[in-house]
């Protein structure tokens, strides 16, 4: 037998065969390859899945809806930018204030006499300056959300009594009126709707010390439409507050309510019922009109020897001291429903007993009032020691240590920088509302 070598078809046809046979075969490279790149979409998704969920659970720890985001408090203009970003009421679109520069004679003039800044009526400097250094403050009008007109109406000393007189309120507030809208736009655009003004004096926005006279006079016609803050506030109508406002709290400097340093909540007060102030033997006036409506005369009258009550008609420096000390801090009405003892006695912790019918307090979205004090109708003065000493008896604790949240305490105090929870932040917060519903309402009429 003889062997023949393969001829170059031969060798063709043998190759063509074994490619066929290999191409029939699972291929080892192809699966490889395949599971190779299926490990490789495992991991990116893997990847994708935890980048995600790192996004998510930082935008939500970080939003600042989050209520763990507790700004630091802190009086720098910087700190205070980054304070109020943080904050859900200055979220996007955020709140721009222009505050006009108006002449001296309007504002800053008065400030020469001291008191106009420290008096209980002085929250119309105090917002003022804290606008003036706020971040929500714009220099550019045609930005701005709010106008805020600085007048201060409360600052004249003139009276013999050494109180202020508004009688040159309204001819002041007219004058300012008429240099911005003969000077700039936007109050002619809105007819005053978004300009703010600050009545912080008894009967808000009438601008007028005595009731009757006020509610005679009511809102002045071309404030009709503007945004007032003022301390006034019944819940009912009351012709001094037919006008768009915001419920401030009085003017208290905050450096003379600073708890001493002998102060804890868990000490023992030694006065049990304390009230400092004008308490009228005949609270008739020469005009006929009846000082506190007689509520004032009556705790004088049925406590003023009952050695359980702390009461004083004399002027004292020092009264701050005496609140400290006490268990029960008496808040009757005096011309107004209101009084700068509400925000003492919350300050300094001592239970406000309100005695004014029918009063609306300030900021109750923070301030739980009926959680710190108490409330007695006027003709309930008869029984106001039987009150207190039940209420010492049961729940008075409790009381206290709802009163004794700091945030309750900020909410009530003006500070010269915007702070977190002060009572400017509330101001501005309540002003953001107004402008988010003002906002909706144009969008409903789209």
């Amino acid at each position: 037998m003889s062997l023949q070598r393969p001829t170059k078809n031969s060798n063709k046809d043998h190759l063509y065969m074994k490619m066929k046979l290999l191409q029939n075969r699972p291929s080892r490279t192809n699966f490889a390859d395949k599971t190779l790149l299926s490990s490789k979409n495992l991991r990116y998704l893997l990847l994708l899945w935890l980048s995600l969920s790192l996004y998510l659970l930082f935008t939500s720890l970080f939003s600042p809806s989050n209520p763990l985001l507790k700004p630091t408090l802190h009086s720098s203009a910087t700190a205070s930018r980054a304070l109020i970003e943080a904050t859900t009421a200055f979220a996007s679109p955020p709140l721009r204030i222009y505050v006009y520069d108006l002449p001296p004679t309007f504002n800053s003039d008065w400030l020469s006499n001291p008191r106009c800044a420290t008096h209980l009526f002085g929250s119309e400097v105090a917002i003022h300056r804290a606008l003036l250094r706020s971040p929500v403050r714009t220099t550019d009008p045609s930005l701005a959300d709010y106008f805020f007109v600085p007048v201060y109406v409360a600052c004249n000393f003139s009276t013999s009594n050494g109180f202020p007189s508004l009688g040159h309120a309204k001819r002041s507030l007219s004058s300012a009126v008429h240099r911005i809208s003969s000077e700039m736009p936007f109050w002619n655009r809105s007819r005053g709707s978004d300009h703010v003004f600050v009545a912080s004096h008894d009967y808000g926005a009438c601008f007028h010390a005595m009731e009757d006279v006020a509610v005679a006079e009511g809102v002045p016609e071309f404030l009709r439409r503007s945004v007032m803050l003022q301390t006034f506030g019944v819940n009912r109508r009351h012709p001094c507050q037919d006008v768009e406002h915001v419920l401030i709290p009085p003017y208290v400097v905050p450096e003379t309510v600073q708890p001493s340093s002998e102060f804890s909540p868990a000490r023992r007060r030694d006065i049990f019922a304390f009230f400092r102030g004008k308490m009228e033997v005949h609270p008739k006036n020469i005009s006929g009109r009846v000082y506190s409506r007689g509520v004032r005369t009556e705790i004088l009258k049925r406590y003023g020897n009952d050695r359980r009550f702390r009461l004083k008609r004399q002027r004292y420096d020092g009264y701050q001291s005496e609140i400290e000390r006490s268990t029960f801090c008496l808040c009757p009405l005096g011309w107004a429903p209101w009084s700068p003892r509400l925000v003492e006695s919350v300050a300094l912790g001592c239970v406000p007993v309100i005695i004014a019918d029918d009063i609306r307090l300030p900021f109750p979205e923070t301030v739980r009032w009926p959680e710190i004090s108490l409330s007695l109708r006027e003709s309930e003065v008869r029984s106001l020691a039987r009150v207190l000493e039940r209420v010492a008896a049961t729940n008075l604790s409790a009381i206290q240590r709802n009163l004794w949240n700091p945030a309750v305490r900020r909410a009530l105090l003006f500070n010269d920088d915007v702070q977190y929870g002060d009572a400017t932040w509330h101001v501005m917060e309540a002003l953001h509302r107004k402008l988010r519903r003002r906002r909706s309402m144009t969008d409903t009429w789209r």
